[in-house]
């Protein structure tokens, strides 16, 4: 690994003219998957690729070498140099990252080390032997990825970051109806797993499906959303706190900076920091990530805004990717936000969401995985898949309460490297929820 990025910071040294960015990654996953609660596969997996973006004044091009290999790489350089001079110009390119802050040294666990196949096998047949009784089958899905990452650019940038996440998702299913309910885990240190907690929270969503599945009608609904749910939301409401989405037009806090968008109740930070998140030492081309609030207390703190938005925008670097996102929890407990309702939903996850217009935070998409109706307090009946259709800022401005303890949620693209990424959220009472449809499906 180190050789190939070596070999070609050589090579790029040859070409005072340019500048360059060179980020080599090894990683390694561990894949298991667990059907109708028997163990299906393993699969374990590595690569090595190195992506290269050279600079000739306000021109770039870029290119990525998959196991990488002096011949490779000679090939890849030369028709990089041989194209470059005949691409256009970006009048909006000024330099690359110069922040050679370098990240705290810290202690971090190979977890397809720390948590081998036995183990994992044994943490599953657990939770498949508890949903039995209730004549539920699970299927899992374990992963732990190992990855080192080495950072070089023409700026002296010379950084070396390593991750090793954890994602864990358990689906049961009910062996009759096919009602399903899922609970998840994600961080990189597997000491804050707590299986007893894991498996009494999925046995209590297995219990809820015990009583007949309804339709509900469209229309405004009071919601609990679990914190799958709310971070999910988040997620896309981050889209628009982006210095890109700015440039771009298409960011709901434009001219909202400092400004109260949402009640004092939602404050949303991006925390690298946090130990029982899958943390991150730098954030964009290198730069060193630090906590940033986003939202506090309701009001618009920060643009997520790297280097080159920095100089195009004028907004202040900071490098945030929004990677690592903290909602801040309340003051209720999870019977409390239920014991409330008169008549509404309570929604466990989302599936299949799509901007309509980014700038207005307006969405679509669907439950899944979980959705009960709550009458007079308690949870009576599974409702099936519903379809809506909302805005994200409305979702948030409507959150009369939150939860008093919140959760570590993994998202994973599953391409390539199954990047993996956590946020942490707790239940949200929402006062007013638009269901535009059911699915009449489970």
């Amino acid at each position: 690994m180190q050789q190939s990025i070596s070999y070609l910071h050589v090579k790029l040294l040859q070409h005072p003219e340019l500048q360059y960015v060179m980020r080599i990654q090894a990683w390694q996953t561990d894949f298991l998957r667990f059907y109708h609660s028997q163990t299906n596969y393993n699969i374990s997996k590595s690569s090595i690729s190195l992506s290269t973006t050279i600079y000739k004044g306000k021109k770039s091009y870029s290119f990525e070498i998959d196991d990488p290999h002096p011949a490779k790489t000679d090939k890849a350089l030369a028709l990089a140099l041989s194209i470059i001079d005949s691409l256009p110009d970006d009048p909006d390119f000024v330099d690359i990252e110069n922040d050679q802050t370098m990240a705290e040294p810290r202690k971090i666990a190979n977890n397809i080390e720390a948590i081998p196949l036995t183990l994992k096998t044994q943490i599953l047949q657990q939770l498949a032997d508890a949903a039995k009784p209730y004549d539920f089958e699970i299927y899992g899905t374990f992963i732990c990825n190992y990855s080192t990452e080495r950072l070089i650019n023409s700026n002296g940038l010379d950084k070396i970051s390593i991750v090793s996440p954890i994602y864990l998702e358990v689906k049961a299913v009910h062996n009759k109806s096919q009602i399903t309910v899922m609970e998840t885990y994600g961080g990189d240190d597997f000491s804050y797993f707590d299986l007893k907690d894991f498996q009494t929270r999925l046995l209590a969503k297995i219990c809820y499906c015990g009583t007949e599945c309804v339709d509900v009608e469209p229309g405004h609904y009071q919601v609990v959303l679990a914190p799958r749910c709310l971070a999910e939301f988040v997620q896309y409401l981050g889209y628009g706190m982006s210095a890109r989405s700015l440039d771009q037009r298409s960011s709901f806090f434009e001219g909202k900076l400092d400004k109260l968008v949402f009640p004092a109740n939602i404050s949303i930070t991006d925390d690298p920091h946090d130990p029982e998140m899958i943390r991150k030492d730098y954030g964009s081309d290198g730069h060193i990530y630090k906590t940033l609030s986003l939202i506090d207390k309701g009001v618009f703190r920060n643009f997520l805004c790297n280097n080159y938005y920095a100089h195009k925008t004028g907004q202040p670097k900071n490098g945030n990717t929004a990677s690592c996102l903290k909602i801040a929890t309340g003051d209720k407990t999870l019977e409390e936000l239920i014991g409330s309702v008169k008549k509404g939903l309570y929604i466990s996850s989302l599936h299949y969401m799509n901007f309509i217009n980014p700038k207005e935070t307006s969405l679509t998409g669907l439950t899944r995985d979980g959705t009960f109706l709550i009458e007079d307090g308690k949870i009576t009946k599974v409702v099936k898949n519903l379809r809506f259709t909302e805005r994200i800022e409305r979702i948030l401005n409507n959150v009369i309460a939150l939860e008093n303890r919140s959760f570590t949620i993994p998202f994973s693209e599953n391409y390539q490297a199954f990047d993996i990424e956590t946020v942490r959220a707790p239940h949200a009472l929402v006062a007013d929820f638009n269901v535009t449809s059911s699915t009449h499906t489970i």
